[in-house]
């Protein structure tokens, strides 16, 4: 391809000399032009014998550009909003184009001839799901192709077919190439931005894995600097930059072959690789050692969560219907579902309203009890499940703190705050409860929060005040949460300052603030308590 470039350019200076030598002798006779072979030799001649670092410098250098994409059919262009441009990638020396077109009406391109795209054993080019922002505020999804470029300012052939299956010819010219990668650096940004929050949706489609795979690919051909620029309505420079563990470490326990008897623990889920392998793998595990005569498989709730997750490590986790349609189809005919939910909430009765448009696919299903059991009427109304994890998690949290007991801790001055999630549903007295049963257990400097300040009394600055009141000047912060994910590692240890760790250190009544970054479902006597929930449903 570098020699290609440079025999056009040396080509084109040969001529330009020839011409310029015959108006110099304007008053001379002009000598006869010399054959178009010889011309084409001795060009050929000096591309061979060019320095090497002259054809370096003669093709594009590795990285992202804006260039010009024309074509010689009215009904095959780059979409209105793109006015004629798309991004070429050049990776070792090879050129790609990405353009996005009006319309989802182009399901293939192939390069070269309508013809031998129609031959057998022909490379198809597959379309990707592109989202496009139109000035008037409407969104459409339509096809973008990753095109092949085999050279620059010249036409090549590619062909296409439509949804009625004709195969049509089309010369294509990519021109015009600037390094700033389009309008500018946050052109870019944006781009990737909105790929990010067409994918930041709670509904499933046929087009959810393509939506994933353009947005990570779009992000990959992004600069460190221009990652840094992206910034949407979700989309952040963390949604794919953020370390949080090794995916390889997680099983998403979604294979086939699973019997006639099957175990599915049902969780929120969370993107944060570690934490899903040690709070939501250790349940797992747990269950799968108890009860190994079932097929342990997992569900997320959270679409947005498995979308993050797969756009970032390929890693697919079934949502519940395609847990469901999976052991249908593997024969499956006994059904225990385990949720990992903290309580009777919102996410729970989402999962009851699914798995009732499945009942009649099994001879057998049973349903287990979420962490903290039955709910209850009211704050005072407190069961052994609520004690088993108020036990539980004060002593995990004790422990890592560095006290041989909760006694020791209250004698140094330390108070223990537990932050759960929180609920506008119902069942937000399950946290008054948990205080309850703190307070009945005699841990004085114990405190449950909430991220969402429901009920109030656990809100931030309720909190806050309830610990300086007791007089206590340290604290330990530690999620009341089955996962510690997103709101653990950023709503309660973050350093923005709207954070929890951030709101006791500007309140200035504490000497030391520190983190514990551990889930619920780690803890083996919480592990337990879910084995013994299936036990307890079997009966």
């Amino acid at each position: 391809m570098k020699k290609k470039f440079l025999g056009m350019f040396m080509v084109a200076a040969l001529s330009v000399s020839m011409l310029a030598g015959c108006a110099g002798a304007a008053e001379q006779s002009v000598p006869e032009a010399p054959a178009e072979e010889t011309t084409q030799e001795a060009a050929e001649e000096v591309t061979e014998a060019a320095p090497e670092e002259t054809t370096a410098e003669a093709a594009l250098e590795d990285g992202v550009y804006s260039a010009k994409f024309t074509t010689d059919g009215s009904m095959f262009h780059v979409n209105e909003v793109y006015k004629d441009r798309g991004t070429l990638t050049v990776k070792d020396g090879q050129m790609t184009i990405h353009i996005t077109l009006p319309s989802k009406n182009t399901v293939n391109l192939f390069m070269g001839s309508a013809e031998d795209a129609q031959k057998d054993g022909a490379e198809l080019l597959e379309p990707t799901i592109d989202t496009v922002n139109y000035d008037d505020g409407t969104t459409e999804e339509v096809h973008g192709f990753d095109i092949p470029v085999p050279y620059l300012d010249e036409e090549f052939d590619v062909a296409l077919v439509g949804t009625k299956g004709k195969w049509y010819d089309h010369k294509v010219v990519v021109s015009d190439v600037q390094e700033d990668a389009g309008d500018d650096d946050q052109a870019m940004a944006d781009k990737v931005a909105e790929l990010i929050d067409a994918i930041y949706v709670q509904n499933y489609t046929d087009d959810t894995y393509a939506n994933c795979e353009a947005a990570k690919k779009a992000w990959d051909e992004l600069t460190d600097e221009q990652k840094e620029l992206v910034e949407g309505e979700f989309a952040d420079p963390d949604y794919f930059g953020n370390d949080t563990g090794d995916a390889s470490k997680d099983d998403p326990l979604n294979g086939d072959e699973i019997g006639e008897k099957e175990l599915l623990v049902v969780s929120f889920g969370t993107s944060f690789n570690e934490s899903r392998a040690e709070d939501i793998g250790g349940i797992e595990k747990a269950l799968a050692a108890a009860y190994p005569d079932y097929s342990v498989r997992r569900a997320f709730t959270a679409q947005i969560i498995i979308n993050h997750v797969y756009a970032r490590d390929g890693e697919k986790i079934d949502n519940v219907e395609q847990a469901l349609e999976r052991a249908v189809a593997n024969g499956v005919k006994e059904l225990v579902v385990q949720p990992t939910h903290l309580m009777h909430g919102a996410e729970y009765d989402e999962l009851m309203d699914t798995l009732s448009k499945y009942e009649d696919k099994f001879e057998k299903v049973v349903v287990s009890e979420p962490l903290l059991g039955e709910v209850g009427k009211d704050a005072t109304v407190i069961n052994s499940d609520k004690e088993t994890v108020a036990k539980a998690v004060t002593a995990a949290a004790v422990k890592d703190a560095g006290f041989a007991d909760i006694d020791a801790a209250e004698k140094d001055g330390v108070a223990f705050v537990f932050m759960g999630h929180g609920t506008s549903h119902t069942a937000k007295v399950t946290y008054s409860q948990m205080q309850t049963q703190m307070d009945t257990l005699g841990y004085k400097n114990v405190f449950i929060g909430t991220v969402e300040g429901e009920p109030e009394e656990t809100e931030l600055s309720e909190v806050i005040n309830k610990v300086k009141e007791a007089r206590y000047k340290k604290v330990v912060l530690r999620p009341l949460m089955v996962v510690a994910g997103d709101h653990a590692n950023n709503d309660m240890a973050g350093d923005d300052e709207d954070s929890w760790k951030s709101g006791f250190e500007a309140d200035g009544s504490f000497d030391e603030v520190t983190c514990q970054i551990s889930g619920l479902g780690r803890i083996d006597d919480v592990q337990k308590l879910y084995v013994e929930h299936v036990e307890s449903a079997l009966k």
